[in-house]
């Protein structure tokens, strides 16, 4: 869901997860790190968690500016479609291995 309502600008999917796990209806500022884990911690993440999410977060579909760019610059929403599309797909395939990979470890 952060990823989805997060395409309009990329830097705000984690603080929506966050706001979804505390159910606050608006964007909240944490300070401390140690508010942050036990947050995440309560919610079932796992160290697979976390590194499927900074995957993610850097294998997925650029913003909304960069898609608009895209489509300007090549003229094209069939290029613009691609540049969605593979970096998102590479993210979800790395994910799963990193799952996997996790599953056969017993996390």
């Amino acid at each position: 869901m952060g990823f989805i309502l997060g395409f309009p600008a990329n830097e705000i999917v984690f603080p929506i997860i966050l706001m979804a796990y505390l159910s606050t209806g608006e964007l909240i500022e944490i300070n401390e790190i140690s508010a942050m884990r036990n947050i995440l911690i309560e919610n079932s993440w796992t160290w697979v968690t976390a590194v499927c999410t900074i995957i993610f977060s850097l294998m997925h579909w650029p913003c909304s500016t960069t898609c608009l760019t895209i489509k300007k610059e090549t003229g094209s929403w069939k290029w613009t479609a691609l540049a969605m599309a593979l970096p998102t797909v590479l993210g979800i395939v790395l994910c799963l291995c990193i799952n996997f990979v996790g599953f056969l470890c017993g996390v």
